[in-house]
This record gives C-alpha cells, structure tokens and sequence, in this order.
C-alpha cells in the first residue's frame, strides 16, 4: 500500500477507505462541502501500446461516470458531485455513504433475514427505474456496485459502464460487448443483443437470488458453460435452497430472470409492485411486537384519522419511521425532493426567507407542498426541528406502489390539510392589510343587506 497523499486537487485527504485494480478511494473534506466525501483517484499509466489503450478507456468510463451520475438524482444512487480528468490522473468526487456492499451478505453462512433482503432489493428496483425513466440502463448490477449500511439504506453506485438508450446504439461510445459481471449478465447481454432496462432486472434477479440462497443460481467450472447455462437453463427455486424464503419469492425471481424479454418485468416499479406485495405478508417475529406498538401510535394520528385498519397497516409498510435531535434541517426551500412526512413526536417550524410561517405538532404533516406540485416539485418552505421529534417519512415512489385507497386517501387528506393551512394563513395575514371593498351585491345576484342601528 503507498503512502496516502496529504491533498489531490485542493481536497484535503483523511483516510483511504477502498481500493480496487484502476482506482483508490479516499475520505475527503474541502471547504464547499459541509459533510466528507469519497474521492475516487486513478493515476494513469504507461502512455505507450496497451497502456495508451487503458488510459482511454479509464478516462471514458470516469466520464460516462460523471455524465451518466449527474442526471439522476435519486435517495438510492450514489450522488456524483464533481470529476476532473488531466492527463496523468483523473478522479470523481462523490457522497460518502459509510456502508458496506452486498458481497458481505451473498455467502450462506452471512445471509441476511429474509424480509430485509426483499426491502434492499425493492429500493434497488426504484433506484434503477429513476435511471431508466432518465434514459439510463446501469449494465453492471452486481453486489460489489450495491452499498448499504446498518440501516439497510441503499446506494447503487459506479454507472462507468451505464449505457445511455436515448442514442443510437452505433453513436454510444460505450456500448460494448462484455461489460458487466459474467455471473450476473443477462442471456441477451451474453449474446451481445441490444439491451434495454430489462437487463438491470434481470441482474438484479440473480443478486436476489445470490441474497437469498447464499448461492449463485448458475454455477460453471469455466465461461463457456456459465453463458451455456445462463442462455439455456433454469434457475432452481430459491425456497427449496432456503426454506425461510416463502414459494411467492420464486415466482417473483423467476419472473426476474425470465430469458424471455416479453415475459420478463417492463420495469424496476412492476418489479418492485410484486416484492411489496410478497414483503406486507411477510412477519419478521422480532418486528412484531415493534410493530404493534407503533401502529398504536399511528392509529392516534389526527392525519389517519379517516384511514382503516388495514390502511394504516399499508402505510407502516410503505413509510420509514425517522427520528432525529432539535434544531436538525429536515428540508430546505428549493430543494427538488418529494418526500414529505407525517409528524408523530415533537414540534417543527416551517420558515420561509428566514421567517418563521408555521410552527407544527403531532398529527399533521410537512413538506406535502412539493409532492402537489406536478410542475417544479421543489420545496417552498425551510423544515427544521424545533425539540426531539419523530416522523413517518413518505416517499411518493413507495406511495406510487401502494393500493388505491391508500393513495387516494393520501390524496384527499393531505388537500385538506393545504386548504385549512391556506385559511389560517389567510387570517393571520388579514391582519396586516387594507380594509376590504365594501360589496352591494352577492354573486346570486341578492342585494347584499345589512342591519343599521336607529
């Protein structure tokens, strides 16, 4: 290992926390950023023969790294922030997600419980459906490209090798037969068909499988009978190599891996649909308890109120429960982020330009503004944390998934809420204006009368 350097391009250099066969990565801090960064360094090499070959295709692949990374802005896909490429280095400045990837669950004696792998496998099928719907197709999903931590947040990072499907295929400069990871291809990616976003579903099947089982589902003592068997077997069922995995999984995997592109899921949110589906009557005996307690305090919920029982249930399901400290920016004007959340513990101010507009308990929401706003979807007001709190967050995407009177429930409760805020704000407003036009005459046409004192 050399000696890690003090500073690479004004960024001052902690620690290396990763390190591959073309890149070391590095933890970060420069002034710009409040929070560290992961710095992805790669010094080129031998500017002569193979050597000039590589050092094209590392400088093509940072590129499409940084390309591809900043069109999507996803809480699931590793967020690229800068990347500078000279001619005897390069690097990508990135989020530093302090985590772990899913090499580290995929051996049998480390699998993870059933239900928390469903939930890394729905978050990765959102993360890849925003990239399709950018016109992105990653072509390298793998467990090493997966990050998650002890929360099992996800983060699907290195789009090097992403292919762009908006251009022609001849045009793409890196659309190339044989990236990706021979294990996880799809068939047509063995064959060196065309590919499309069902080539990431298909990829993301096999790391389900690996997940699940502890195994790969084909296994081969050399390349040419793995693409043999990837071209032409089936998979076994997981549930007969994993009896806590219930028979529904195998069809959802089945469907995943399905060699048939027609048959195959069109997209990351029908994969995704199906999974929750399988994960709400899955019960994790740990959770249960939990879980039963927390719905207590939901069913209390003055924005549940009109929610039934199963309702309620759905919306544990489809939310995540966040606690943080006073004084914690929750969101900020401008931001372009959907999610908002249902206020449960605690208080929240709501501040526009520096000044204070609302100030919100329990029972109510925050943050709903930008997912009614079909247009910008940006955030019109600061949310900060005025003591402890706890909140139900929601992502839309999730909500997108869920049934149809939770949405429209969602729907009508959260207009409600905007219109009785729209009145008081309107009062309070009222205060300092003008005196108001005096009418005569009601819209019906009715002279408007008055009473007048002797």
């Amino acid at each position: 290992m050399g000696q890690v350097p003090e500073t690479i391009g004004g960024y001052r250099v902690v620690r290396e926390i990763g390190r591959g066969a073309t890149a070391i990565v590095y933890l970060a801090e420069h002034p710009k950023y409040a929070e560290p960064v992961a710095l992805k360094h790669v010094k080129f090499g031998d500017e002569a023969g193979e050597g000039a070959k590589l050092n094209r295709r590392m400088m093509k692949l940072l590129r499409a790294e940084d390309a591809v990374s900043r069109r999507l802005n996803h809480a699931n896909i590793i967020r690229i922030y800068e990347a500078v490429i000279e001619p005897t280095e390069a690097y990508v400045v990135m989020e530093y997600f302090p985590g772990t990837t899913l090499e580290k669950y995929c051996s049998f004696e480390h699998r993870l419980p059933v239900h928390r792998a469903i939930g890394i496998v729905f978050k990765c099928c959102m993360a890849l459906d925003h990239a399709f719907r950018h016109g992105i197709v990653h072509r390298d999903i793998k467990p090493a490209n997966i990050l998650i931590n002890d929360k099992d947040d996800v983060r699907i990072t290195d789009f090097g090798l992403a292919l762009n499907v908006r251009k022609k295929l001849e045009s793409d400069s890196t659309f190339i037969m044989g990236v990706g990871s021979p294990a996880y291809m799809s068939p047509e990616q063995i064959k060196g068909y065309p590919l499309n976003q069902k080539t990431d579903l298909y990829s993301l099947g096999v790391v389900m499988f690996h997940l699940l089982s502890g195994r790969l589902p084909f296994r081969a003592t050399n390349p040419a009978q793995l693409a043999y068997k990837i071209i032409n077997a089936d998979p076994p069922s997981v549930s007969q190599l994993n009896p806590d995995v219930p028979p529904q999984i195998d069809n959802v995997i089945r469907k995943a891996m399905e060699k048939d592109l027609y048959s195959r899921y069109k997209n990351g949110a029908e994969f995704a649909k199906e999974l929750a589906a399988v994960r709400f009557k899955i019960l994790d005996e740990d959770e249960v308890p939990q879980n039963l307690s927390f719905y207590s305090l939901l069913r209390k919920q003055m924005f549940l109120t009109e929610f039934d029982d199963i309702m309620v249930w759905e919306v544990l399901r489809i939310s995540t429960r966040r606690k943080v400290g006073p004084k914690v920016k929750l969101m900020s004007e401008g931001d372009a982020e959907q999610r908002f959340g249902i206020l449960l513990e605690g208080k929240v101010e709501l501040s526009v330009n520096g000044r204070r507009v609302l100030e919100l308990g329990p029972g109510t929401i925050f943050g709903e503004l930008a997912w009614l706003d079909s247009f910008k979807h940006h955030q019109p007001m600061t949310a900060v944390s005025l003591e402890p709190l706890t909140y139900l967050e929601i992502n839309p995407a999730a909500l997108a998934l869920a049934s149809d009177e939770v949405q429209e429930a969602f729907q009508r409760e959260v207009a409600t809420v905007v219109a009785h805020r729209l009145g008081a704000l309107a009062q309070a407003y009222a205060e300092h204006c003008p005196a108001a036009t005096p009418s005569q005459r009601s819209a019906d046409g009715m002279l408007d009368l008055q009473l007048v004192d002797d």
